[in-house]
């Protein structure tokens, strides 16, 4: 399809360098429901003299900025392998833990009470800090000082985040919305991974959902289901950081190996003990600091087991619940 012929609404989702491609005239798209071409030909010709172009010559050159950005997106990335946090200090000027490295397919938690410090560290690792930051920490990308074109590139993202709260606010089917994002990432038939990651998704989340579902129908259980999974498959950025991912109502131990497999650097900032000891290593944040870092022993594997099996009973429990059954004998 012409992009002309498409609704704005439509293309700020697949093209979201587009708003500054017309801030840029002074253009601001906001006629949702309107085609670009229609937006365009409701502009008088007193109005293309004042941003100093004809309505030609700006569709020629949008089609020359959507070339460019598309061959940005297209450039092959350097492959991150790992990334190394050299410490800073705490909130009181101590040193923190000397350095840690972070090996691609491994999962690490990130614990500490609330207000220690855990967004602080992932927002270091996000920006690749260089002793810019105020704790002072460098970020190593591969072993090495980073590219000034990969600290600052609005494209390729060194980070992917997914928060407590997913909140969709489009109008739009599942596979509407992940097919634009497909479209957006310029992959070649995206009904083919728009089929995956709903498959996907539907493996991790408790309640199935369909293809035509509404994404605003969604539980948060299946948003953050449905955000995984896409993750896993569309997400460019290297690391993933999941915030709390035990109060999403989702299988845990699938989404991890989801994101596992597709050879992400997996951080997650958690309170629960079981997902704490899925991970190789935790992070323990205090006052601000990396105070110490933990291999997860043997032993607390083996606790995990128990953990596990407890967990399955309270599940159990939540399932009789939910199909109003009694819980007289179920202990």
């Amino acid at each position: 399809m012409n992009i002309l012929d498409e609704k704005i609404e439509s293309i700020l989702i697949q093209y979201p360098q587009i708003p500054t491609f017309f801030s840029n005239y002074g253009l601001s798209l906001t006629q949702a429901e309107t085609s670009l071409g229609q937006y365009l030909n409701t502009l008088s010709t007193d109005e293309y003299e004042d941003i100093g172009i004809d309505k030609e010559k700006l569709i020629e050159n949008l089609d020359d900025f959507l070339r460019q950005a598309h061959e940005t997106i297209s450039q092959p990335e350097a492959e991150v392998l790992s990334v190394t946090i050299i410490g800073g200090h705490d909130k009181s000027g101590e040193a923190e833990y000397k350095e840690l490295t972070l090996k691609s397919g491994t999962v690490t938690s990130i614990v500490g009470p609330t207000g220690s410090g855990k967004s602080r560290l992932l927002a270091d690792i996000e920006w690749i800090a260089q002793n810019d930051t105020p704790t002072g920490r460098t970020i190593l990308i591969n072993e090495q000082k980073p590219d000034i074109n990969l600290r600052f590139s609005l494209e390729h993202k060194l980070v992917a985040q997914l928060s407590q709260n997913m909140n969709f606010v489009m109008d739009t089917s599942v596979a509407d919305f992940i097919a634009m994002h497909a479209e957006s990432r310029y992959i070649d038939h995206p009904e083919k991974i728009t089929k995956e990651i709903i498959y996907q998704a539907n493996l991790l989340a408790g309640e199935p959902f369909d293809s035509q579902t509404p994404v605003t129908a969604l539980s948060g259980g299946q948003s953050r289901a449905l955000m995984i999974a896409d993750t896993a498959f569309l997400s460019r950025s290297p690391i993933v950081l999941i915030d709390e991912i035990e109060n999403a109502g989702i299988d845990r131990k699938k989404a991890l190996g989801l994101l596992v497999k597709k050879e992400k650097i997996v951080l997650i900032a958690t309170h629960d003990p079981i997902l704490a000891l899925m991970a190789a290593q935790r992070l323990v944040i205090k006052n601000g600091g990396i105070y110490k870092v933990l291999t997860t022993t043997p032993a607390e594997k083996s606790n995990l087991k128990a953990l596990e099996s407890l967990d399955n009973q309270l599940l159990s429990l939540r399932n009789l619940l939910r199909n109003g059954e009694r819980l007289e004998e179920a202990l």
